[in-house]
This record gives structure tokens, C-alpha cells and sequence, in this order.
């Protein structure tokens, strides 16, 4: 694993979390159509038990969640003390923007003034950077 993909961890595991928040906002807007309809009309075998199982399955994806949020706190603590292990504090405010924060390289650019051809040097300079701390060889910086 490059420094690169151990920073970039946090940034999945929140990708995943928004993906089952979605999942859960899905669900509850199904439940709350499965509602009965009126008619004289007979009605075929139907399950009785599918606005329970709806709730079951988004109590499941509720505690999923919850446990990504926890891996994704605990991972950020670990993020920064990598981070801070980098002496040079512009280094350090580009990981941070980007690997805590998951701002874009555009906006990052921006905020400080920096073309980006100037700012993925820097970035690739923190990035050996995480790497020696990490005991990592340093490949694929980009």
C-alpha cells in the first residue's frame, strides 16, 4: 500500500457510508408507500410482513453505518497523527485538505493561492513525506 492509498482510506469508507445513507432514504421512502388500498376487489396472497421487513433491513443499515462512522473516526485519528508527523505545515494543511477533508484539487488550489502543477508538487513532497513515517517505499506518487 502507497502512502497515497493508506490516506485515502477515509475517503472510501465515507463514499460507503453516504452510498448506505442513500440505501436507508430508499428504503424508508418504500416503506412509506406500502400502504393499504380500498377495493371490493379480492385480493390476492400479499406479505403481510414486508413493511417489517423494510424497517428490519434499514435497522441493519442504521447499524452498519454506524459502525463505518466509528471505523471512520478511529482511521482519522490514526490520519492525523500521520499527518502531523510532517514537519512542514503547508504540507501538512494540503493532506489535511485533501485526505480529511476531501476537498478537490481545485479548490485546495484556490484556498491557497497555489496553481496546481504547484500544489501536486507539494503534495508529492508530503506524500514521501507520510511515506518515511509509515516505513513505506514511497511508489506512484502522483
Amino acid at each position: 500500500m502507497t502512502a497515497k492509498e493508506y490516506l485515502s482510506q477515509a475517503y472510501w469508507i465515507d463514499r460507503r457510508i453516504n452510498s448506505k445513507i442513500e440505501q436507508v432514504a430508499s428504503l424508508r421512502e418504500l416503506s412509506l408507500k406500502a400502504t393499504s388500498t380500498l377495493s371490493d376487489m379480492p385480493k390476492g396472497t400479499r406479505n403481510i410482513h414486508s413493511k417489517e421487513n423494510l424497517i428490519a433491513k434499514m435497522i441493519d443499515l442504521e447499524n452498519e453505518i454506524n459502525a463505518d462512522i466509528d471505523e471512520l473516526v478511529e482511521l482519522k485519528r490514526t490520519l492525523v497523527s500521520v499527518i502531523k508527523a510532517v514537519e512542514n505545515p503547508e504540507q501538512q494543511t494540503i493532506l489535511e485538505q485533501r485526505y480529511l477533508c476531501f476537498k478537490p484539487w481545485e479548490q485546495i488550489a484556490v484556498n491557497m493561492g497555489y496553481s496546481l502543477h504547484h500544489l501536486y508538487k507539494i503534495h508529492k513532497l508530503a506524500l514521501e513525506k507520510c511515506a518515511e513515517s509509515l516505513n513505506m517505499i514511497p511508489k506512484d506518487i502522483e
